[in-house]
């Protein structure tokens, strides 16, 4: 078909103005510098590596939008940075809402981790396309927090305590001082352990010094950069408490509403999904080789007994019914979050192979 002199034109017409719109809209754009205080040390594989790649990846685009991560306490110490972000004393921060259940309340922790909750798939699922990632940013509103929360990594499940001796019943929890991470700690102290959230850099140095027995902190290739394994020798699995944790990129919500173009915007949604994807696969890969590192060091690893995990598993119950009652924010969250899982449960128990079975020790 061919066109007329008329219509060629005004197609190139058309083009001209639409490629000065599209530059104009670039001229236009501002230029934003997010400065990110992080939680936890960028040395620190999967936990801290995630924003740092999150600003490579960023940055290397070139364009309006840059970000520079700031080391913990560089900037902001990590407790006020929640606080920070809202007020616009920094326009971003990275965290995870389980570190700030002083500001959220217990509920904010769900979007950390669920003892007994989902792993992986089944968690990003429930936050990507059931109604996690609305009650997440509700969450943070009804707190009265200005942020914007964007979700910005996950790891693999965690291990759930180093000891210095076997745990065999729930009478040897009992009296024990332990640093211990969210909604899990409620279950361990419903067992008689006190337990302290303390940040990682603070482990060893409370071990060394008696003020802490035991610890869990996150999987064992992190746990053996800050040298637990040098202090403690049994080592427990599966991670009850955390059988996946997210995190989450904050930003200032004038920032991100006033300052931020949609493309800007979609650039910060993109890198954060493809992180979780860089987070997730790196954790999987590097547990298997300290793990046998570990062992030949002396590492005793420990799979809780089923006698153990039911204890656990009924702590939790209890913990629940009490958040329940104490904020209806909880039970919201809650239910919304066990009607997904009961869904997914038929997709889950149909579509995948049971794990191989293993002989533990």
């Amino acid at each position: 078909m061919k066109m007329s002199l008329k219509k060629i034109a005004g197609a190139a017409l058309l083009s001209t103005a639409l490629a000065a719109g599209a530059a104009g809209s670039a001229v236009a754009e501002n230029k934003i510098l997010l400065k990110v205080p992080v939680w936890f040390p960028t040395s620190l594989p999967a936990l801290g590596t995630s924003p740092a790649w999150v600003a490579k990846k960023i940055n290397a685009l070139g364009g309006n939008l840059k970000l520079k991560i700031y080391e913990p306490k560089k900037l902001v110490p990590p407790k006020e940075m929640l606080e920070a972000v809202s007020k616009g004393q920094v326009n971003a921060g990275y965290t995870t809402p389980g570190y700030n259940t002083g500001k959220l309340g217990d509920k904010g922790a769900i979007f950390s981790a669920v003892p007994f909750g989902p792993d992986a798939p089944e968690f990003l699922a429930w936050v990507y396309y059931g109604n996690g990632r609305a009650l997440w940013q509700k969450t943070y509103d009804d707190a009265g927090f200005n942020v914007q929360s964007i979700p910005c990594g996950i790891i693999a499940p965690e291990t759930s305590g180093w000891f210095s001796k076997e745990i065999n019943s729930p009478a040897d929890l009992k009296g024990l001082r332990m640093r211990f991470f969210g909604l899990g700690a409620r279950v361990m102290e419903k067992l008689g352990v006190s337990t302290s959230q303390l940040p990682g850099g603070e482990i060893v140095p409370a071990l060394q010094k008696g003020a802490i027995d035991a610890t869990e902190f996150s999987m064992p290739a992190i746990d053996k950069r800050l040298g637990i394994n040098k202090i403690l020798k049994f080592n427990y699995y599966p991670g009850w408490h955390q059988p996946a944790t997210l995190f989450d990129l904050i930003i200032n919500k004038d920032t991100w509403n006033n300052e931020m173009s949609k493309a800007q915007q979609t650039i910060i949604e993109l890198a954060c999904r493809a992180v979780m994807t860089d987070g997730l696969a790196m954790g999987e890969s590097m547990q298997f080789d300290t793990m046998k590192e570990n062992a030949k060091a002396g590492t005793q690893n420990k799979y809780w007994s089923p006698e153990m995990l039911a204890t656990f598993s009924t702590k939790w119950d209890e913990v629940v019914a009490e958040a329940i009652e104490v904020d209806p924010g909880f039970k919201v969250i809650w239910d919304d979050l066990q009607e997904f899982r009961s869904n997914y449960k038929i997709w889950n128990e149909w579509a995948y192979l049971p794990r191989p079975g293993t002989v533990r020790k």
